[in-house]
């Protein structure tokens, strides 16, 4: 099992470098906003549906955040049982989003199967190693990383669901009401939480990274 990472940071923070990340990690936002108005303005025939911009950008997001978690546990070799727990939610969660593709081309019901595969091993793993799991999760969640995944977790799976339901739109729009309003805002919303998971995921990544480099020194 990889030593557990050094507390507190191994050396100081990097104003220029941490500005530069918030500045790109303003540019994805925007960039993913203005993906949805592009989509909404000139892409009718598939505006929010699986083919459009936004559900698309959300597969995207979700598999550059799982490559990150199992490079972070794989190569750098740090918060093994966290990332594991990490990479098991955001996989599934991508798993979740083919299930229009999974149900056509496969069959129905095929991605409750392979969440199941992927979820039920890494519960099994993290519930065995919960000792060091505990270890890890105490590095962990103090960090910048995880507030944000935090975040990022409450945007998508609570808040884009309750804002996008049908009775809420329903009642705002009343005799004007379409479901691609409700579709919209709560893709769009599901979409930045999303983002903020994998800004989550590079914070951790980099992070991992100084960890790994000052164990190495030590």
């Amino acid at each position: 099992m990889p030593h557990p990472p050094p507390t507190g940071h191994p050396w100081p923070i990097n104003f220029t470098a941490t500005c530069l990340r918030a500045a790109l990690y303003i540019l994805l936002i925007a960039g993913l906003a203005q993906g949805t108005l592009i989509e909404a303005l000139h892409h009718p025939e598939v505006r929010f549906s699986e083919y459009g911009f936004t559900e698309l950008a959300q597969t995207a997001v979700l598999t550059l955040a799982s490559a990150l978690l199992l490079y972070t546990r794989q190569v750098l070799k740090v918060l093994p049982t966290v990332t594991l727990l990490m990479f098991g939610f955001v996989f599934a969660s991508l798993i979740r989003e083919q299930d229009y593709f999974l149900d056509t081309w496969v069959a129905r019901h095929t991605w409750k199967v392979l969440v199941a595969l992927v979820i039920v091993p890494v519960l099994y793993w993290v519930i065995r190693e919960r000792r060091h799991f505990t270890t890890e999760f105490a590095n962990y969640a103090n960090s910048f990383s995880f507030g944000l995944f935090a975040a990022g977790v409450l945007t998508t799976f609570v808040f884009s669901r309750l804002y996008g339901r049908s009775d809420f739109w329903e009642a705002v729009l009343q005799e004007h009401y379409v479901r691609t309003f409700k579709d919209a805002a709560e893709e769009v919303v599901e979409l930045l939480g999303y983002a903020l998971i994998l800004i989550a995921v590079i914070e951790l990544t980099l992070l991992a990274r100084r960890w790994a480099l000052a164990r190495r020194a030590s």
